[in-house]
């Protein structure tokens, strides 16, 4: 009896195998190339990723069927995903839920979240101050944008924003987060239309194109440069990509082709300097910008303490660049 090795899905194993007179063994079959679940917004400097037009030898990344990425976040806080697109403030709620994901230094979406606010001019003009006590809806309370919008009007416009009530439809991505007494639970509804009933004072929304309709921060394009220079040229993050802390275990070589990828993408998107600078990679290129929403999210009672940067990344992810 003779011995030889066979590799199955990429591991050896030493088995005994019977001579057969007249046949020779059959050449060992290639190792299966690994598929990994993956959850990702079809963004310009994402498309060659997620349309399959770019490929590697090394990883499968099988993308999920997901128009819109924040339709499906409560999927990867779930873990569903080994790969995806996540909401900042919802990881954060994740890891101090005890999720394991790890962050890779991507950044997918971020804007200025200034003119997101909006009100019915027709009932008067509304200022950051008079939304104390008035009533907002909102699709989702801990979704990044009015995350955000809070630390702004608490930071920059003296706004106790406890006092805000707020109306949401979207139940929290993470279970075991509890919305805060001034969030009130309602039926989904066209938030442009609670605002023309009067059933809220002010909404926060994508833009709508309406007369009627104007931003509570006046002048929204100045507020956010000012913003921005005071706070030393961060910009304010929405989505960045998130990987199972398992898979930097077991397959780290995985996460670093991954990250290959997305570099690929990105530089395939030939995209102009205004358009990068809305989506850094690396960690030290996103490092301050992390620091403000940390702060704002703490000071605003979305995470009970301040993470450092670092413990959102582990010795795989912290290493990309």
């Amino acid at each position: 009896m003779t011995t030889r090795r066979v590799v199955l899905n990429g591991l050896a194993a030493i088995g005994a195998i019977a001579p057969f007179a007249g046949v020779a063994p059959a050449a060992p079959a290639a190792a299966a190339q690994p598929k990994y679940w993956t959850m990702m917004g079809d963004y310009p400097h994402t498309h060659a990723l997620v349309s399959g037009a770019l490929k590697s030898p090394r990883v499968m990344l099988e993308v999920a069927p997901v128009p819109v990425p924040a339709t499906a976040f409560a999927r990867t806080v779930a873990m569903e995903f080994d790969v995806s697109e996540l909401s900042l403030i919802t990881f954060l709620q994740a890891k101090t839920a005890g999720r394991k994901l790890v962050l890779l230094p991507a950044v997918n979406l971020s804007r200025f979240q200034h003119p997101f606010l909006m009100y019915d001019s027709q009932r008067g003009v509304m200022r950051p101050k008079d939304l104390e006590g008035a009533r907002v809806g909102v699709r989702l309370f801990t979704a990044t944008t009015p995350s955000w919008l809070r630390g702004i009007l608490l930071d920059d416009y003296d706004v106790d924003v406890t006092k805000i009530k707020w109306f949401a439809w979207q139940k929290p991505n993470v279970p075991e987060w509890r919305d805060p007494p001034n969030v009130t639970m309602i039926p989904q509804q066209d938030l442009k239309e609670m605002l023309f009933r009067g059933e809220v004072d002010a909404i926060q929304t994508d833009p709508i194109d309406d007369p009627r309709i104007k931003t509570v921060i006046a002048d929204p394009d100045a507020a956010a440069k000012a913003w921005q220079k005071k706070h030393g040229g961060a910009i304010q993050i929405n989505h960045m990509v998130v990987v199972k802390e398992e898979l930097t275990r077991s397959d780290p070589a995985a996460v670093r082709e991954v990250w290959r990828m997305m570099r690929d993408s990105k530089a395939a998107a030939k995209e102009t300097p205004d358009k990068a600078a809305f989506t850094p990679f690396g960690l030290e290129a996103n490092r301050h910008n992390i620091e403000v929403v940390i702060d704002y999210a703490f000071r605003t009672g979305m995470i009970p303490r301040r993470f450092g940067v670092d413990e959102l990344f582990n010795d795989v992810t912290a290493t990309l660049a």
